[in-house]
């Protein structure tokens, strides 16, 4: 009589998948299955349509949930586009030739002050709007040059949308040339302080320090202005847009 096959511990389910010691697990198996299908669906890029995956944004102990989304902090071919504004149109930014670390993002928020706070640190050339949440949406300035640098805590008194440019007596001194705009240069693309302008204020006295757009979207992360935080005007426009009233600052 022959003798009836053992049954083994192991199994073989519909899939055709065994867990038999020695063959490829049916867990390892499934994973790489599901790999492929993913891969499949995506067409095998090296991105993927996040809103057709279910993201679990739970958080468990002290890992972190995701940084926000934006839609106004995207690729950078759209945030550094050409647009119009006011009747003026803002040249697009040739945004290759400016390093990836100075272009709008959203960044976990290193500052550890209030939502709504400006914090601009001068040594990395950064400028933070931090966010509810955590998170702060960061962009890249200019600074002033040696000996004409700011800084402290005040407030932005007052915002202007494509602002006249007074220099001071003293600018005016050093260099003659300036002496038409005395009283003022008009708003538009060759103005120093570009689309936007928030004027700091500390203790309801006018710093003479501004965060301003400029033309010169080349000395972003460079000590270049007389004193004051310039940014790309693409820039400048979005955080103007973003700021509340008596926003603080803080100049470090």
């Amino acid at each position: 009589m022959r003798p009836v096959p053992q049954t083994s511990a192991s199994s073989t389910d519909a899939s055709g998948l065994s867990d038999e010691p020695g063959s490829i697990s049916r867990r390892a198996a499934l994973i790489a299955l599901g790999s492929a299908a993913l891969a499949a669906m995506t067409g095998c890029s090296r991105s993927i349509d996040l809103a057709a995956v279910e993201i679990d944004t739970f958080t468990t102990g002290t890992i972190r949930p995701r940084i926000s989304v934006d839609p106004q902090v995207t690729r950078p071919e759209m945030m550094y586009a050409s647009l119009t504004d006011s009747g003026y149109t803002v040249p697009e930014i040739p945004f290759e030739k400016i390093n990836p670390k100075f272009r709008r993002q959203i960044v976990v928020d290193p500052t550890g002050e209030q939502p709504g706070t400006i914090v601009v640190h001068l040594q990395e050339r950064f400028l933070y709007l931090v966010q509810p949440g955590g998170d702060a949406i960061r962009y890249g300035v200019g600074i002033g040059k040696e000996g004409f640098v700011w800084s402290g805590r005040a407030n932005i008194q007052y915002k202007k949308e494509w602002p006249t440019w007074t220099p001071p007596a003293e600018m005016i001194a050093r260099r003659p040339e300036l002496e038409k705009y005395r009283g003022g240069q008009p708003g538009g693309l060759t103005n120093p302080l570009g689309a936007r302008a928030l004027y700091i204020f500390k203790d309801g006295r006018d710093t003479l320090f501004r965060v301003h757009g400029s033309p010169e979207w080349w000395t972003i992360g460079t000590q270049a202005s007389s004193g004051c935080v310039r940014m790309i005007n693409q820039d400048v426009i979005d955080l103007y847009n973003r700021v509340p009233g008596k926003a603080p600052i803080v100049v470090a």
